[in-house]
Order: structure tokens, then sequence, then C-alpha cells
């Protein structure tokens, strides 16, 4: 059994006492202390991640953005140089292989961010996709640590550590520039429901960042934060998660993302066809948002039943809200039940727990 990989930072969450758990083939810290303070410090202060496990793949050459609107389902050539968009990578059928985030770094110059599990397989996809296009496409992901600061507090803690104007920072945006005195490409995406940074750095570089990011972060109540809490605060925001919302088995339409689909755009590219129908005909399920009193949480694969008991569609993510007390969920239901209101059940090991169709996010951050 292969070993499973660690980021440059390791030595760093050892020493904090991190929880470990393997993660798409990576060793990741699963928490340091308690996964309700670690959510609860991104909701109110901030939260520092460790994400060097995504996946970074370079295109670089006078057609890298013809390149990625053929292999992509957005229109990566319209985005402005230091400008960044969500996007997805889809099979010929309209199955989603991964959801991006494409960063325009150059006139001539594309970075594209993949989720850990499926990093490589984006990869030999956009090579292939590549062929014919003046473009080349490299694997950089062992060029980077990828750090995150997310929660109220972030553009607090990282002022002080950079001569960038953080307030001139524009969402879905990268800027070159330098976090204690070492030269990252700071980016301001996020996957938590609250402001935050990324700090793209050369892996000899995170430790140091990381340090200087807590001694910034300590007067602030900054926590170092692990995937656990990651998950519960993604969800409460609604943003989904690949291998669970997202998948081969559904398109960007059936999980309420068709935006991203740019059937407009010049020239063909990968599943427009399929897409094009899709978005035509409509789809049989939709993911909705579920909410529920009970303390159990509706889990990941387990049966939604409408308000006669029969089967509807199944629970993809599920948990306790820590913001708000209550249980929520993401599911796939057919396309009669997702009105806000609707009142469906959930089989939660054999007992029908209500649940209550709303709309998503659960939680959206004031301001």
């Amino acid at each position: 059994m292969m070993e499973s990989r660690r980021t440059p930072l390791h030595a760093e969450h050892e020493a904090l006492g991190a929880m470990f758990t393997d993660f798409a083939g990576w060793r990741m810290p699963l928490r340091y202390d308690s996964e309700l303070a670690e959510h609860h410090a991104v909701r109110t202060s901030a939260g520092l991640f460790d994400l060097t496990h995504m996946g970074e793949i370079l295109l670089t050459g006078p057609q890298a953005g013809a390149a990625l609107d053929h292999a992509l389902v957005g229109h990566a050539s319209a985005i402005g140089v230091g400008r960044a968009r969500y996007t997805m990578i889809c099979e010929a059928d309209g199955g989603v292989i991964d959801d991006l985030i494409v960063y325009r770094t150059g006139d001539q110059e594309y970075l594209v961010v993949a989720n850990a599990s499926n990093a490589s397989v984006v990869h030999q996809a956009l090579v292939e996709r590549a062929k014919g296009f003046d473009t080349t496409v490299e694997d950089k992901s062992t060029d980077y640590a990828l750090l995150a600061v997310q929660g109220p507090e972030s553009t607090a803690i990282l002022a002080g550590l950079t001569p960038t104007d953080l307030a001139s920072v524009k969402y879905y945006a990268s800027y070159p520039t330098e976090v204690a005195g070492k030269p990252v490409l700071l980016a301001r995406t996020g996957y938590t429901g609250e402001d935050g940074f990324e700090l793209f750095v050369a892996p000899d570089d995170a430790a140091h960042v990381w340090q200087a990011l807590l001694e910034a972060g300590a007067p602030h109540d900054l926590k170092p934060a692990g995937l656990g809490c990651r998950d519960t605060l993604r969800l409460e925001a609604g943003m989904p998660l690949y291998g669970n919302e997202l998948g081969r088995d559904h398109t960007p339409f059936h999980a309420n993302l068709g935006r991203v689909v740019k059937l407009d755009k010049p020239g063909d590219f990968v599943g427009r066809d399929a897409l094009a129908t899709v978005a035509e005909q409509g789809v049989d399920q939709v993911l909705v948002g579920l909410k529920t009193t009970s303390r159990r949480a509706p889990r990941h694969g387990y049966p939604v039943l409408d308000a006669s008991g029969n089967p509807i569609g199944e629970v993809t993510s599920g948990a306790l809200s820590p913001t708000l007390g209550y249980s929520v969920a993401m599911a796939y239901v057919t396309v009669g039940n997702t009105e806000p209101g609707t009142p469906l059940s959930v089989d939660v090991r054999g007992k029908h727990e209500p649940v209550e169709v709303v709309a998503l996010p659960f939680y959206k951050r004031s301001s």
C-alpha cells in the first residue's frame, strides 16, 4: 500500500497536535483541538487551513485560452488577466469530472486548480483535450503549497504581512505579491461562506508563511483548522463537494449550477451537445437544501421520501449545523418536490425524520 503524501507543513501540524486523516492520497489534518471550535473560529474570527493537497495545472501559450474554452464548460478566454472563474470539466455526456477554479495569471497563462482526488484525472484530460492547440499543459502541483485564511478577521490578520492593499483585492481575483517577505500568488475565492484569502507559495516558504500567519492571527483569535470543520462550513454555505453533490452521474444543471455552462461561447466544447439538450429539456432531479429540527442529521446516501413515504431522492451531505443549531443537508430529489417549504422525510436508520425543503445556502454572511 502506497504511503500517503505529506504536505510541506506536516511538521507544523504535528507540533500543533493535529489529528490526521488520509484524504485523496494525502495525510491531512482533520482537526487540531475541536472541530466545533475551529468551525466557530472561522465564522467569528478566522481559521488557517493547509490546502496543499489541491492540484495546480498550468496552461501557457498563444492558444491556452482557446484550449480551455474547448476543454471546459466555461469561457476561459474571456477571463481578464488577474481574475478567476469557477467552472467545470465535463464528460461528453455532460457528467461532471471535476469543478475547478481557473486563474488567468497572464495574457497567455492560466492556472487551473483541481480537487485533490481528481488532480491527475483533470491533468490527463486537459493534456488530451489541448491536442491541436498551441499550448503547453503542465502539472505544477508540486511547485505550490496552498494556505487559506478564512473568516471576518482575515483581512486584519493579513494586512500587516503584505504590501498589497487588501481592500482593493477583488473577489475571484489573484495578485502576485509578498506575504511575510515571501513571494505569493494571493487570491480571494474561499470555500467556507466567509471572506478570506488563498496563498499559493513555494513549498520551501510554506512553514515561514504559516508561522507568520499564526503569529499575526493570535490577537484575532485565529485557529488552525482542519478538513473536519471545512466540511461543515462549506455545507452551511451550500457549496458542493465533488463525490457528494457533484459527479459523473449528474450534470451542472442537476446541481443548480447551469450558470457555469456557457453554451453561447464561440466554438465547440466537450459536452456541449449533451448539456444543450439538458438545458432545453430540463432535469428529472435537482439539488435542494433540507432542514430538520432533529439532532439526528441526515447523512450521505440516506433515502429521501415524499409525504406518502415513497423514495424520491438521496442525501448527498448532511450534518448538525454548528452555526444554526439544527441539522441541515443537501439532497437530490425529483423535480416535483423542490419548492421551499415542501415537507419531506429522510430515512435515518429506519426512522423517518421529517425535513423541510429550504433555499440554499443555509448560511450567508451579513456583509
